[in-house]
């Protein structure tokens, strides 16, 4: 057995142990992966291959969070096989479900507060997504959905898909949201004529387009804070 395995390890530096005796804020992220993955190799300890695992994504765990199964295999890090990458996966996407119901609103006041809320959910996603949230006439939320899912680049929405669901819920107002995987919050010219052209189509019907707002791992972007609505 190693010296470096964590059998041989102090009782309180122990990942487990750690954790019970002070608590998960006592341990770092890769003492944290460490408990997920479990055990190490014949030369390495968990932590060990943690921090391997670590390295390999610059000790970003927001890019660590991006990758699929499969890209986490890609990275050939020595002990980290399938079951060991669908473990961290699943951990990681926990963390942003229970982020975004943290941030789930019912009713909608500030632009602030619904980006938090669409932010938790799109700012990491490697392709681009539109999403729709339909409110009522005292703004509470009653449905929202991705309208449609593009590439890296873009995607493009279909204003007569977002209306017509706007009917189907009864909606008499609606916040448009896309994210840019690039990380830029700046509007592109597309965004802006498909922003205007939703809400011309929109009015037809006596419904209102409150919001668009642009979200990234940089913050978010609120079309009506900059008073483009």
């Amino acid at each position: 057995m190693p010296e470096s395995s964590i059998k041989n390890w102090a009782v309180d530096d122990r990942p487990r142990e750690k954790l019970l005796l002070k608590g998960y804020h006592a341990l770092s992220n890769a003492e944290l992966i460490a408990i997920l993955i479990n055990n190490g190799t014949k030369d390495k300890s968990a932590v060990d291959v943690s921090k391997s695992l670590l390295n390999a994504v610059d000790n970003d765990l927001q890019k660590l969070g991006k990758l699929s199964v499969k890209e986490i295999l890609k990275l050939k890090v020595k002990g980290i096989g399938e079951a060991k990458a669908i473990a961290i996966t699943a951990a990681l996407e926990l963390g942003l479900r229970r982020d975004v119901a943290a941030k789930k609103l019912n009713i909608v006041i500030h632009s602030r507060d619904v980006a938090a809320y669409l932010r938790a959910q799109f700012q990491y996603k490697q392709h681009e997504i539109f999403a729709v949230v339909y409110l009522n006439r005292a703004n509470k939320i009653k449905h929202s959905e991705i309208v449609s899912e593009g590439g890296i680049t873009g995607t493009v929405a279909d204003p007569r898909i977002i209306l017509k669901k706007a009917l189907e819920n009864d909606a008499t107002s609606i916040i448009l949201c896309h994210n840019h995987p690039s990380g830029s919050l700046k509007p592109s010219r597309a965004d802006e004529e498909l922003t205007k052209k939703i809400n011309e189509a929109a009015a037809f019907f006596d419904i209102k387009v409150l919001d668009h707002i642009i979200v990234s791992e940089d913050g978010y972007y609120s079309f009506a804070d900059e008073g483009l609505l």
